[in-house]
């Protein structure tokens, strides 16, 4: 018996598939540092917990497919605040924004149609993009450039008669790029010319440093027939466990076809669209306060891994992770070696092998991938571990 060829050739997380290894070093005595994933360790507003607490029905009934009514009143005068006019029926909540993405996949791709990617680019879009049988064709940036990748010239040459749409990451996981209004314009008018959609992943959206503004493809009104937002509580309000997520489009005809997929899954979980209405109701000083943390926190990562001789990295403009290009031939060999080998006084670091983030073969092997979601110190403990752990792997 076997199983399919598309799940026989998907691969497994670069960010999870390494946690096996960290245990054993913790069993070891070792102190890890996992750099490895965006589990922040700022704690959850507790206004969320308030309002489950507060749920007053004697039945945890199923929630309409579409989400509940007052969390989706909740994310129409949240995107009020950057101008966007959204209706109820421009919104269904999801599972978190991997279901967001998994639906958007289902409703837009038919089997053997591509969308444009640049690369390196959030793993899982690989499996999103499987599951229906499509191909993402990669738009490659490079760590010396600071993985730039809005110009016309470069998205262009990846889109051919297959494509049918251009995802885009900003503020960037894995590479932290912010696109700015000017280059989110350029790339709506190349999707108005090739007649693409446009897939706009804004989870991170507040996170946007060093006095960039806050930018989203829903400002520009002239192409909301063919752009598809995904958003989530996971980021911005660290509520990742929680697995609330929303799709947003104008399209009246794409919402109506992600609501039969809503539909078949029936709803997502009620308690926590209770928490998360809650938490998109925050006060505008609780994104202040959490942008200036994590601002805080890639500063610290970054000043201490550009120290490191022979690392290629430029300061990420926004999200909170940090890609850059090792001394070493293979990331994942120097990562098994931090986690099997190496120990300064009894602690260790992971971080995400970036290769498992191309779509290219061979390219992304000498990169990693941070998260810097824990505090400052714990972020320059975490990169001094990464320049004695190459230090003693070059002198193995």
């Amino acid at each position: 018996m076997d199983v399919s060829k598309r799940v026989a050739a998907m691969q497994f997380s670069p960010i999870r598939r390494f946690n096996t290894y960290a245990f054993e070093a913790e069993a070891e005595g070792k102190k890890v540092y996992r750099l490895n994933i965006g589990q922040p360790d700022v704690e959850t507003p507790e206004c969320f917990m308030d309002a489950i607490r507060g749920f007053d029905k004697k039945v945890i009934a199923y929630a309409e497919s579409g989400g509940v009514t007052d969390l989706v009143d909740a994310i129409i005068d949240y995107n009020k605040q950057y101008n966007m006019e959204f209706a109820r029926e421009d919104i269904l909540i999801t599972n978190g924004g991997s279901e967001a993405l998994t639906m958007i996949f289902t409703a837009l791709l038919n089997p053997g149609e591509e969308a444009v990617i640049a690369e390196p680019f959030y793993t899982n879009y690989n499996t999103f993009c499987n599951q229906v049988n499509g191909t993402l064709v990669p738009i490659t940036t490079r760590a010396e450039d600071g993985y730039a990748w809005a110009n016309r010239e470069m998205i262009e040459r990846a889109i051919t008669p297959k494509t049918k749409a251009i995802c885009c990451i900003s503020p960037g996981n894995p590479t932290g790029r912010v696109l700015t209004l000017d280059e989110m314009k350029l790339i709506g008018e190349i999707a108005r010319e090739h007649d693409l959609w446009i897939i706009s992943d804004e989870v991170y959206r507040e996170f946007a440093y060093d006095g960039r503004d806050v930018t989203s493809f829903g400002m520009l009104e002239d192409i909301a027939d063919r752009v598809v937002i995904v958003d989530s509580v996971s980021k911005r309000f660290s509520a990742c466990g929680a697995r609330v997520g929303c799709v947003m489009s104008k399209n009246r005809e794409l919402m109506s076809g992600i609501l039969k997929l809503a539909q078949g899954r029936l709803c997502c979980p009620t308690l926590e669209q209770v928490g998360a209405a809650a938490l998109y109701r925050l006060d505008k000083a609780y994104y202040q306060e959490a942008k200036a943390e994590y601002e805080g926190r890639r500063n610290a990562a970054y000043e201490e891994l550009i120290q490191i001789p022979g690392v290629i990295c430029q300061k990420p403009g926004g999200a909170f992770y940090l890609t850059c290009k090792l001394p070493v031939e293979d990331a994942e060999d120097f990562l098994m070696f931090l986690l099997k080998e190496f120990d300064d006084k009894g602690e260790t670091v992971m971080f995400a092998p970036a290769a498992g983030f191309y779509a290219t073969p061979g390219l992304g092997k000498n990169e990693m991938r941070i998260a810097y979601v824990l505090n400052q110190e714990s972020m320059r403990r975490g990169a001094e571990l990464i320049r004695l752990g190459i230090e003693a792997y070059k002198n193995r």
